[in-house]
């Protein structure tokens, strides 16, 4: 029996106001417990622009200097962070909206420099976040709506992976709730053939997949996503689901639309 389902919502799903629209609606009818993650989608980078902020990025991932942790604090925890709560209270559901450094509850450190600097960029340790406050506003019937910002206990804000923070908070609150982490994208689940949307594998455990990467069917983008859900049903998480963002609400259920982690 689940009893709490933590939900990430991707940037990709952000960006397209007809399909956060539907994902909205239909994770404020998502019954009982449940907190949202949401991405940051490519508006700091639109408003970066406006404002002669140029976003750098080294393999995909964004170089969080000074000038871009005001702007994507800015634009992550106040705008998207606060449009999101506002859309979800017109369905019904009562949310307020976080960030890490909220309630202290997920402190961060910054990512130490090897290879390249990432700037204010923040790694979670997962043992040190505090579920107190969390669990106050869960059981008081609120929707916790996390921006992907942390902090560092001095101060700093610090720009953190959504899929990190959604899986470090199911890992913690793990110890109080059953609970299903989802990840919503914009596929339907874990594909066999990345070329077939409807190819989707259902369930997956540790020895599907070894066969997986034995095969070489897994791409890059999906590997970053399995390699956390395993690490989080490895320390105490239920379940994890990846799956399409408009699968939500039946993905909550027991009979899933996407790829089920065990």
């Amino acid at each position: 029996m689940i009893d709490l389902f933590i939900i990430k919502v991707g940037g990709n799903v952000i960006d397209n106001p007809v399909l956060l629209q539907s994902f909205l609606e239909k994770f404020a009818a998502v019954p009982g417990k449940k907190i949202l993650i949401h991405g940051g989608g490519k508006i700091a980078t639109r408003i970066g622009d406006q404002l002669g902020i140029k976003s750098n990025y080294v393999d995909g991932r964004r170089i969080t200097d000074a000038a871009t942790i005001d702007l994507v604090t800015m634009v992550y925890g106040g705008l998207v962070n606060k449009q999101l709560v506002a859309k979800l209270q017109t369905n019904g559901c009562n949310a307020m909206g976080l960030t890490g450094a909220d309630g202290n509850i997920i402190p961060a450190v910054k990512r130490p420099v090897k290879d390249i600097d990432y700037g204010f960029v923040g790694d979670v340790n997962t043992a040190a976040l505090h579920t107190a406050p969390l669990k106050a506003l869960l059981e008081a019937g609120i929707t916790p709506v996390f921006a992907p910002l942390t902090h560092d206990g001095n101060g700093q804000i610090l720009n953190t992976n959504a899929d990190t923070i959604a899986s470090s908070l199911a890992i913690a609150l793990s110890a109080a709730y059953s609970v299903r982490l989802i990840y919503c994208f914009e596929k339907k689940g874990v594909l066999r053939d990345p070329a077939d949307d409807n190819a989707v594998i259902n369930l997956i455990n540790k020895e599907i997949y070894q066969q997986l990467l034995a095969e070489k069917i897994l791409t890059d983008g999906i590997l970053p996503k399995l390699q956390n859900a395993f690490g989080a049903i490895e320390n105490g998480v239920k379940e994890v689901l990846i799956g399409h963002a408009d699968d939500v609400l039946s993905n909550t259920t027991a009979k899933v639309a996407g790829t089920l982690i065990c």
